[in-house]
């Protein structure tokens, strides 16, 4: 389980030995079920969690009521309510299970500790929170200046293995149309 983050951190920092040992002493390993919440809104965030297997959803619940899908999580994907996680607040993003999944969990101290123990971890976090930086960016802007089609064909080209493996009705609410709408989209 281990092996698969180091593999995760040396895409970006290679490692000896000594230093993922170190590493690896600042993670936790849970599991949870399909349907089972990692967080919920209103929670204190302990965690920012490394995917190992299972597949996530991250979701912002409006004053009306209604869910809106703000991103899944993946294999070798990080998640959590990053914001709620720095500033140690109350969650405003619930992260639930959409399969069984196992994950890597790394509290904010530890957090803290790698970046502050070992430089290659300053540079990997900054590199990883660049990339979801410019994933976020791309995403709003496919938002103001594309129509759901184009919004569709993106996430598919993007992200293909997520297409088998997230009902449609997410997939409609993640790209904010109806169920029925994205039926006519993957026609």
């Amino acid at each position: 389980m281990h092996e698969k983050l180091r593999q995760h951190i040396e895409k970006i920092v290679p490692l000896t030995d000594d230093e993922f040992a170190f590493i690896s002493a600042h993670f936790t390993t849970k599991k949870f079920k399909k349907h089972q919440f990692m967080i919920q809104e209103g929670d204190t965030v302990r965690y920012c969690y490394f995917v190992i297997s299972g597949l996530l959803k991250l979701v912002h619940t409006d004053k009306g009521g209604k869910p809106h899908i703000v991103s899944f999580a993946m294999e070798d994907w990080w998640e959590s309510d990053y914001y709620a996680f720095f500033t140690q607040t109350e969650a405003t993003l619930s992260l639930e299970c959409l399969e069984d999944t196992e994950v890597l969990c790394c509290t904010l101290e530890d957090y803290n500790k790698l970046c502050n123990g070992l430089q290659k971890m300053q540079r990997f976090f900054l590199e990883k929170a660049n990339f979801g930086f410019l994933g976020s960016q791309r995403r709003i802007i496919s938002w103001l200046t594309s129509n759901s089609k184009e919004r569709y064909e993106q996430l598919i080209k993007q992200y293909p293995s997520l297409m088998q493996r997230v009902p449609k009705s997410l997939i409609a609410s993640y790209l904010g149309v109806s169920r029925e709408t994205l039926s006519r989209l993957s026609a």
